[in-house]
C-alpha cells in the first residue's frame, strides 16, 4: 500500500510563491507517475502537473510558466514549485500516484491509484 503525504500549503498574497511537497511511503518515485491535482469547492478535480518515472514533466496550460514539478528519488518526494500565484489558484491540492510503470493518460484523476489527504492553498488578492 502506497501512502502519500502532502505539505507546504498555506496563505500567500497574489504574486507570491509556495512549494508543495508530496512524500511517498516507499521508493515509488522512480517507478510511478506522480501527479498533482487541485479541487476548489463545488468544482471538479483538475489536473495541474505530473512527472513520470523517467522524469518527463507535463503541466496544465493554466499553470505553464508558473508551476514546476520535480522529484527527488532519494527522498521519495515530488515537489510542486508554484510562482506568480493568482487568486484563481486557490484550491485544495492533492498528489496522486499511478503505477508501477503506468502508461495511461496523466491528465485524468481516475488513472491514479493512490491519493494524499490534500493541502490547502489560498491566494489572496
Amino acid at each position: 500500500q502506497v501512502q502519500l503525504v502532502e505539505s507546504g500549503g498555506g496563505l500567500v498574497q497574489a504574486g507570491g510563491s509556495l512549494r508543495l511537497s508530496c512524500t511517498a511511503s516507499g521508493s515509488i518515485t522512480n517507478a510511478y507517475v506522480i501527479g498533482w491535482f487541485r479541487q476548489a469547492p463545488g468544482e471538479e478535480r483538475e489536473f495541474v502537473a505530473a512527472i513520470t518515472y523517467i522524469g518527463t514533466a507535463v503541466s496544465a496550460d493554466s499553470v505553464k510558466g508558473r508551476f514546476t514539478i520535480s522529484r527527488d528519488n532519494a527522498k521519495n518526494t515530488v515537489y510542486l514549485q508554484m510562482n506568480s500565484l493568482k487568486p484563481e489558484d486557490t484550491s485544495v491540492y492533492y498528489c496522486a500516484a499511478a503505477g508501477p510503470y503506468y502508461s495511461g493518460s496523466y491528465y485524468y484523476a481516475n488513472g491514479y491509484d493512490y491519493w494524499g489527504q490534500g493541502t490547502q492553498v489560498t491566494v489572496s488578492s
